[in-house]
């Protein structure tokens, strides 16, 4: 098969990923053009149309009204800027990276081991960014946290914290809100774009379909998201039982998570491409 790979159109630190692509794909004989639509399966730097992304977003919606494939490529939650997610049609919960119910091989290989579930006081709400996909259909991210709030003051009165997206901040609004506050993330020196985050004393995590979803399920951090999350299938989705959240079996979840992310030697050698049906 012919891929187009749309180089760019991706961000900064994509150049060594596409590159990986191009040689994992050529080694089990399909042809690889750049910067081209002009292919049978267009390749996309994520589903974030804003910035040097923006233009994939017309891209990606020519591709789907021709019933074409569409593979993705973005930034990685188990090892940022160390491990890739790489799926076809759509990023987190959206896309397809291959079959489920695999063994615990790929865990422990990538070190992921699932903490005992913990207790905390505090629920957290990390927010997404408003230019994402994943947030189509969805209000402002100011009347999101509005409503939120509003919603989590029916069911309890544990303090609200409230965190944006490192590229999308929201106004501090939060003092005529009761027990809300705003934490900003904070960049982590030395690295290409790390923010901090901590579960630390957090009863609860609220993500709609970003990566603390995921990690607030691995750190033992009960966890509310929406369908799109790759966490879904093991947290919880109504907020009317924010109190008394669902204790899910968390290890095969784990085991198939392993298999949506891989590391730039593995995209090279064309193992994640070899699991994908195009």
């Amino acid at each position: 098969m012919k891929f187009g790979l749309l180089r760019k159109h991706g961000s900064l630190n994509s150049v060594p990923v596409f590159d990986a692509v191009a040689e994992g794909l050529t080694k089990l004989g399909h042809t690889v053009v750049n910067d081209t639509v002009d292919c049978d399966v267009p390749v996309l730097w994520s589903m974030l149309w804003h910035g040097r992304m923006k233009d994939n977003k017309k891209i990606y919606e020519s591709a789907i009204a021709q019933q074409k494939k569409v593979l993705f490529l973005e930034v990685g939650g188990i090892k940022r800027n160390i491990t890739w997610k790489v799926g076809l049609n759509g990023i987190n919960r959206l896309g397809y990276f291959g079959p489920l119910d695999n063994d615990d091989s790929r865990a422990k290989l990538l070190g992921l081991e699932l903490k005992e579930i913990k207790k905390g006081d505090n629920i957290l709400v990390c927010c997404q960014h408003d230019k994402s996909h994943q947030w189509r259909n969805q209000p402002s991210m100011q009347i999101y946290i509005d409503r939120l709030v509003h919603e989590l003051r029916m069911y309890t009165d544990r303090k609200i914290i409230i965190r944006p997206h490192p590229r999308c901040p929201v106004e501090n609004k939060f003092q005529n809100y009761k027990n809300v506050e705003l934490q900003n993330p904070k960049y982590i020196v030395n690295t290409y774009d790390d923010f901090d985050l901590a579960f630390d004393n957090v009863h609860a995590v609220i993500s709609y379909s970003s990566n603390p979803g995921i990690h607030a399920v691995i750190n033992g951090t009960n966890a509310f998201v929406g369908p799109e999350s790759l966490a879904y299938p093991v947290a919880n989705k109504e907020l009317k039982n924010i109190e008394n959240p669902q204790i899910f079996d968390r290890n095969q979840w784990l085991y198939d998570y392993a298999h949506t992310e891989w590391t730039i030697k593995e995209i090279a050698k064309g193992l994640p491409f070899s699991r994908l049906t195009f």
